[in-house]
């Protein structure tokens, strides 16, 4: 007697229009054995794998994207499949763990979404993602100012003098702090000039940028193919104008920031099981 086969889930990594996608078999996945496969829902063409029910089932999955490493590896492998995808087809990439009981409940999920779905294939058909970041050096920060050990306690003079060299210092990180703000404006302005569609994300945190810089532009811009020349000596120019801050370009990526045709405001992190 033949075993039967463990369930399976239908795990979902892109939607896609058109384009010769087999290449795609060759990819691992999420390395489960099964290989990368075609789901037609009417005008869409979804990207998809079959994956173990015990190993990705919502339990499961919450445990996995859980273990920093575990997350990082699905993260890795998702983008992967993305990234092929993208270079044989216009894809809108979806949420890292977008899981299907079967593949007619993604394509009844699809069909749901068909509509948005072709308004975004439309509106990046033709373009790719550049992320733009600005960052302020901040420097070390200043050693605070002692009086001798051995020489005379501080009086009202010296009291004053003091806090009129603190309040000079706040003013001077303050003024830095607005012409930082100011640089970065000018730089989005510059990318968007050449862009269809922009998106602001938020800053990261110290734990990203390190002590002695802050993120002060966080920006993604979807544009047209074949604008990188022009992206990139504009940004050229801006480097050599801009001496407050840093400016670092990166791309060209799938349209993770443009994925549901300019409604949300941050990039997809996540997804869900469903039903």
């Amino acid at each position: 007697m033949t075993p039967p086969e463990a369930p399976t889930l239908t795990y979902a990594f892109a939607v896609c229009r058109g384009g010769a996608l087999t290449a795609l078999a060759a990819l691992p996945g999420l390395g489960t054995g099964a290989p990368i496969r075609t789901l037609a829902a009417g005008p869409l063409t979804a990207v998809v794998q079959d994956v173990p029910a015990a190993g990705f089932g919502e339990e499961a999955m919450r445990q996995r994207l859980s273990d920093r490493d575990e997350l990082e590896r699905c993260a890795r492998a998702h983008h992967t499949v993305i990234t092929a995808a993208s270079a044989l087809a216009p894809t809108v990439p979806l949420p890292l763990a977008t899981l299907y009981l079967d593949d007619g409940r993604a394509r009844e999920a699809l069909g749901e979404r068909e509509t948005s779905l072709l308004t975004a294939l439309d509106r990046i058909t033709g373009r790719a993602e550049w992320g733009v970041k600005v960052y302020a050096p901040t420097g070390p920060p200043p050693a605070p100012e002692t009086a001798p050990a051995d020489g005379p306690a501080p009086g009202p003079a010296s009291g004053r003098a003091y806090l009129d060299r603190v309040r000079t210092r706040q003013r001077s990180r303050e003024q830095h702090h607005t012409l930082t703000l100011r640089a970065a404006e000018r730089v989005d302005t510059a990318v968007r000039s050449l862009a269809v569609a922009a998106r602001r994300l938020r800053p990261h945190g110290v734990e990203v940028t390190g002590k002695h810089r802050t993120h002060v532009l966080n920006a993604a811009y979807l544009l047209d193919l074949g604008r990188e020349r022009e992206l990139r000596a504009a940004l050229a120019s801006l480097r050599r104008d801009e001496t407050d801050v840093q400016i670092e370009l990166s791309g060209p990526w799938a349209p993770y920031s443009f994925a549901d045709g300019g409604i949300a405001d941050e990039r997809p992190t996540s997804g869900r099981m469903s039903p």
